[in-house]
C-alpha cells in the first residue's frame, strides 16, 4: 500500500471517536470543573472547551489540569485532535476541523456577543465521521444553540446543563428553547450519560 493511501486510511480512523464540545462562558468554569471530574482518562473521546469570553486571555489550559488526568492543551494552528485529551479555545478566535486537526481563524463576530460555539459546532457537522455530542453550560446570551439542530440532524446527541445548576444560566435557557436539546441533566449527571455513550460507540 502507497504511504499516501496509509495516511488517508490514518485520517478516517482519526475522525472516527467521539468529540465532546462543552459550550459555555460566564459562569462556565465551575461546570468545566463539575464535567471533568467525572470523566475517566481513558473513555476514547476528545473534549474541546469552546469558552465564549473571548477578550481576554484564556487561563482554562492552566486551571483545569488540576481536575484531570487527561492532558489539556491550549489549541494552535493544526494541532492534531486525539482522545482522551482536552482542549481549550484561545481567546479571539474561531474554531474549525479539518483532516482531523483544528484551524484557527481570526474572530467573525468581534463585536456583540460572540458565536464561537455555533461556528465550532457547525464545522464538526461538516468534517468529523465520530459521534457528536454538543453540551452547553453556564454562561451569558445564546451561543451554541442555533447549531443543535445540525449536531441531531447529523445523529448528534445533545445537552444542556439544568438552568437552576448553572451560575448563569443564559446560554442553558437557550439552548433548551432551540427545541433540540437531548437531555437536561446537572454536569455529574451530564458526564455519566456522556462515558455511557463513549463506551457504547
Amino acid at each position: 500500500m502507497r504511504l499516501g493511501a496509509l495516511d488517508a486510511d490514518l485520517d478516517v480512523a482519526l475522525k472516527k471517536f467521539p468529540v465532546v464540545c462543552i459550550g459555555g462562558s460566564a459562569g462556565g468554569l465551575d461546570s468545566y470543573i463539575r464535567l471533568l471530574q467525572n470523566f475517566p482518562c481513558d473513555m476514547g473521546v476528545a473534549i474541546v472547551i469552546v469558552n465564549h469570553i473571548t477578550k481576554v486571555p484564556t487561563q482554562l489550559h492552566e486551571v483545569l489540569p488540576r481536575f484531570t488526568t487527561m492532558p489539556v492543551h491550549l489549541i494552535t494552528e493544526n494541532l492534531r485532535i486525539e482522545p482522551n485529551r482536552v482542549f481549550i479555545i484561545p481567546a479571539n478566535r474561531d474554531l474549525h476541523v479539518e483532516n482531523g486537526e483544528f484551524n484557527l481563524e481570526p474572530i467573525s463576530k468581534p463585536h456583540g456577543w460572540p458565536d464561537v460555539i455555533t461556528v465550532f459546532l457547525r464545522s464538526l457537522t461538516k468534517h468529523w465521521d465520530g459521534t457528536l455530542i454538543a453540551v452547553i453550560v453556564s454562561g451569558y446570551d445564546g451561543d451554541g444553540a442555533e447549531a443543535l439542530c445540525e449536531i441531531r440532524n447529523m445523529g448528534g446527541i445533545t445537552f444542556a446543563q439544568i438552568p437552576a445548576t448553572a451560575k448563569q444560566p443564559d446560554m442553558p435557557n437557550s439552548a433548551i428553547g432551540s427545541g433540540c436539546i437531548d437531555l437536561i441533566l446537572s454536569p455529574e449527571e451530564i458526564a455519566k450519560e456522556i462515558v455511557r455513550i463513549a463506551r457504547a460507540s
